[in-house]
């Protein structure tokens, strides 16, 4: 399947469209490496608390566009999976602090594990020039994601203290 033919300097409404239909069908792949037993919204958490380690619930609502009572229930189900621990803040005894746990780690890595397998399945069938460029690209954009990602947090952090 061809998804778009690139000219030298691609605009960046291309390369969003493009990049969105990879995404959709990462989904797709995706979707053959179960997340079970957590959901998509389950999901979703741990990956936040992996790259922001002992944030309050307050920033973990905001992050996912959400209210604290309906993240609270969500931290609930996976701190009774055994994939969240909840501290007590050291500075304020009325703050808590999320962290992941081991299991969750270990959840995570697994998840990573079988899809990587699907991945690799379609990453086998491009010409090696083609893995080259995707790989310098996509290493670009997850530079650019994850400086987006963290101002994001940076400025909810001030927002909330």
């Amino acid at each position: 399947m061809t998804v778009t033919s690139f000219r030298p300097r691609p605009e960046p409404d291309e390369v969003a469209r493009v990049t969105s239909t990879a995404a959709e069908l990462l989904e797709v792949l995706w979707g053959r490496a179960s997340t079970a037993p957590a959901s998509a919204s389950q999901l979703r958490v741990l990956l936040i608390l992996e790259h922001q380690e002992g944030i309050n619930l307050r920033t973990l609502a905001d992050s996912l566009a959400s209210t604290p009572p309906s993240t609270s229930r969500l931290c609930d189900r996976l701190q009774a999976a055994g994939f969240v621990e909840r501290v007590v803040s050291p500075n304020d005894r009325r703050e808590v602090r999320l962290h992941i746990s081991g299991r969750g780690r270990a959840f995570l890595a697994d998840l990573r594990v079988r899809r990587e397998r699907e991945l690799q399945a379609v990453l086998d069938q491009m010409p090696a020039g083609k893995r080259s460029a995707l790989l310098q690209g996509l290493e670009a954009f997850c530079d650019a994601a994850a400086a987006r990602i963290h101002d994001a947090a940076q400025d909810s952090d001030s927002r909330t203290a």
